[in-house]
């Protein structure tokens, strides 16, 4: 090789390098534009722009020096060209959005970028001067506020009181409308249940519950919305113990307070069916105690998902994917996969297999309990008892299901053999989590290392185990292997969630 074509390659080589820098670059800032979107906060700083520049032009030799300044003016000035060009002109209008769901569920859906604009109450009017975006959606806690912003009210909006939707016409003039009303209608609809002639509680008096009334209404149902003050409220729910259906708009159960229910569920000997508006977590401390109480009980999610088809088709945009289909695509994301079983029966590497086979991020429960605690769990149940042991596990177990970053999901846990000998186990895992029972024989299975196998016996831990794990569990798979046990797990669970993903059990 010639050194003119070496030359030449090593010029390829950093061109290449310098296109894919550039184009992290124009990514970056445009996320840092989304960032400042989001909070309302100025796009051009000048003044740190030209900073950036003298501190940058400063680390160059100086025979390059005056060269290098200019392409650097260059390329923010084409970043700004891109950015002024690919503008953010859908998204969520609310107070606090946190880990919202709805950019995923609108890339989905309709294939166009949406972003999050959290705004404080008097920052309201600023925002609908701007004319940059073209549609919103609006949620929590200005659902009604917004309505005075609108040039045109639907139809559904007005009877609901509500909007939570808006698209800017041609003219520049914004028609307000109500996709929720469909998003909830779909989700009665689907559920099979018919409301006609059926009490129907309506739990908080916020900007979704009239909605939730009027769907109600419309489709024959005698509802009344409960709330915390008025004729009509919490402490005299007993007026009401006929009810035949509850609904819950509050946020009461969500993450990060999960666990907690706006009333219980005991108390309403004809209800036939719940109705949680909550997408996060997929199943609340109502629905789950619906479950026991052997009452039908449907998230919140289909609803986001079917309000988000309406607002797409609203913006002008055909779906690209059914609501069903949306559906399932984000719950499989959002869902953890637990696996439970005898202690040897292959939870460990099996879970990494499946971890490695979905893309998913495998945990240990046993890894994370010597993390937390700085000693093994046979060194706890030897030093301080199982009653000790199981509390932790508890604890642990609680702080990585409703941690910091447990609204992410998505992973595949392992769980300690003897982790349904406590029930309140049962559904921090349900909460968002389908459970797998891995089972294995009972010959098969070893005891070195584990003081509970050794001092119980495996028959005996098995005999009283067994009924809790096959309780527990929404599929059962005999371990065969780690990569063919995973491969039956995912099969059996693709099979299971086109089962469930609009049923009473998302």
């Amino acid at each position: 090789m010639t050194d003119l074509l070496r030359y030449r390659e090593e010029i390829d080589h950093i061109d290449q390098k310098i296109i894919e820098l550039l184009e992290r670059r124009f990514d970056t800032s445009q996320e840092i534009i989304r960032y400042k979107q989001r909070k309302g906060l100025p796009i051009l700083d000048a003044g740190r722009e030209q900073q950036k520049l003298d501190a940058m032009a400063d680390i160059c030799a100086e025979d390059k020096k005056s060269y290098i300044a200019e392409i650097l003016k260059e390329t923010m000035a084409q970043s700004r060209r891109y950015q002024a060009e690919h503008p953010l002109r859908y998204g969520l209008l609310g107070r606090t959005l946190g880990h919202s769901h709805s950019p995923a569920i609108h890339r989905m859906l309709g294939g166009y970028e949406y972003g999050l604009f959290e705004r404080e109450p008097e920052h309201l009017d600023a925002f609908f001067a701007q004319t940059d975006w073209q549609g919103i959606n609006v949620t929590i806690p200005y659902k009604r506020d917004v309505m005075k912003y609108c040039d045109e009210l639907s139809d559904t909006a007005q009877r609901c009181g509500s909007v939570n939707t808006i698209v800017r016409r041609r003219d520049g003039r914004l028609y307000g409308t109500n996709t929720d009303y469909y998003g909830f209608r779909y989700i009665v609809e689907r559920s099979g249940i018919d409301p006609a002639g059926a009490r129907a509680l309506v739990l908080g008096s916020g900007g979704v519950s009239g909605t939730v009334v009027q769907v109600m209404k419309d489709l024959g149902a005698d509802p009344v919305i409960i709330s915390r003050t008025g004729e009509n409220n919490y402490g005299n729910l007993e007026l009401h113990a006929d009810a035949q259906i509850i609904i819950n708009t509050t946020p009461v159960g969500m993450f990060p307070k999960a666990g907690e229910a706006a009333l219980d569920i005991c108390a309403f000997p004809r209800c036939q069916a719940i109705y949680d508006l909550i997408y996060n977590p997929l199943r609340t401390k109502l629905m789950l105690d619906a479950e026991k109480a052997g009452i039908p009980a449907f998230g919140g999610l289909p609803m986001l998902v079917a309000q988000a088809a309406a607002a797409a088709e609203e913006f002008g945009y055909p779906l690209q994917l059914s609501v069903e289909d949306a559906c399932r695509k984000l719950q499989e994301g959002l869902q953890n996969i637990v696996l439970i079983g005898m202690p040897g029966a292959g939870k460990t590497t099996t879970g990494k297999a499946l971890a490695q086979q979905t893309g998913r991020r495998f945990l240990d429960m046993d890894n994370l309990i010597t993390q937390h605690q700085g000693k093994t769990p046979e060194e706890i149940i030897r030093e301080d008892g199982e009653a000790r042991f199981r509390e932790i596990e508890t604890q642990v177990l609680e702080g990585l299901v409703r941690g910091p970053s447990a609204s992410a999901g998505g992973l595949v846990i392992a769980t300690g053999g003897g982790i349904v000998e406590r029930d309140e186990n049962r559904e921090l895992i349900r909460e968002n989590g389908q459970i797998i029972w891995l089972r294995r024989p009972l010959e098969e299975l070893p005891t070195e290392g584990r003081p509970i196998s050794q001092a119980d016996g495996l028959a005996a831990i098995l005999k009283r185990r067994e009924p809790l794990y096959e309780a527990w569990s929404d599929i059962a798979v005999d371990g065969i292997g780690p990569e063919e046990t995973a491969a039956r797990i995912e099969e059996g669970l693709g099979r299971e969630e086109s089962q469930r993903v609009l049923s009473s059990d998302v």
